[in-house]
């Protein structure tokens, strides 16, 4: 019964960030400070390092808030 209960949570959120993203609300993603960007004549090399620890942060204490209140 949990692990339903979590899955249409999950899916709730899932559907929510897909529309957030869809409105441009995370248009700012991927051009941070911080984030590499080179582009060439024929080439191009992106390596968005702040956007990816920004999304770690984010996981990290969203992880870490479920487990303390979904603990048995």
């Amino acid at each position: 019964m949990r692990a339903g209960n979590l899955l249409i949570y999950a899916g709730i959120a899932l559907v929510a960030v897909g529309v957030m993203v869809r409105l441009g609300w995370f248009s700012w993603f991927g051009r941070l400070p911080g984030d590499i960007r080179s582009e060439g004549d024929n080439a191009s090399f992106f390596f968005p390092i702040t956007s990816m620890i920004l999304v770690s942060v984010v996981a990290s204490i969203l992880l870490t808030v479920f487990d303390r209140f979904f603990r048995n």
